[in-house]
């Protein structure tokens, strides 16, 4: 690892910073009320024997609010692909005309939307703790240097600067799930 506080203090900035965008494409699957082609990201396909993500194998989009499309690049698809929606147990039922999928997304009722608020909650809690975790292994890091020369001033120093940016990021990612449960209450 590294041997300087300030080298200490970047890399765990830059750890905290995967952590928040991390936290950020976890709730971005969660569903607010509106269609959004990343809803689908997590399906999984069976093409030529391998497990395909869906949006290698069709154009997914969302023409409206409440409407998901998907064209697939091969039209023998859209049989595995109906059924690797169904078997991905999204609350969704995808129909199909022949050449394209459309999915129509149900309203949402308030105890769904209370779920996923309750889901949102976990992934927090989840983000608050890989934070942590981040500045526990900074703090220790930075602890070990004063065996190797460096006083406990800069060490000090070094703790405090982790501690800030802990709390800065704590704060982005309270600010992140804020918006995401206003998306979500709202009707």
């Amino acid at each position: 690892m590294e041997n300087d506080p300030k080298s200490i203090v970047k890399a765990a900035d830059a750890s905290m910073l995967k952590s928040v965008e991390h936290f950020e494409d976890e709730l971005s699957k969660i569903r607010a009320g509106k269609a959004s082609p990343v809803m689908l990201d997590s399906v999984r396909v069976e093409y030529y024997g391998a497990m395909t993500p869906l949006n290698q194998l069709a154009n997914v989009s969302a023409p409206d609010a409440k409407t998901l499309t998907l064209q697939p690049y091969d039209r023998s698809l859209i049989a595995p692909i109906e059924k690797a929606i169904m078997d991905a147990n999204l609350g969704f039922t995808p129909q199909n005309d022949g050449i394209q999928i459309r999915i129509n997304l149900p309203p949402m009722t308030e105890e769904r939307r209370k779920q996923l608020v309750k889901q949102i909650k976990d992934e927090t809690e989840k983000a608050r703790v890989a934070l942590r975790n981040i500045r526990r292994e900074a703090n220790e890091a930075v602890k070990k240097l004063t065996k190797s020369g460096v006083s406990e001033d800069e060490v000090k120093a070094a703790e405090a600067d982790i501690q800030k940016l802990t709390d800065k990021h704590i704060a982005t990612v309270e600010k992140i799930t804020a918006a995401k449960e206003q998306e979500l209450m709202t009707v």
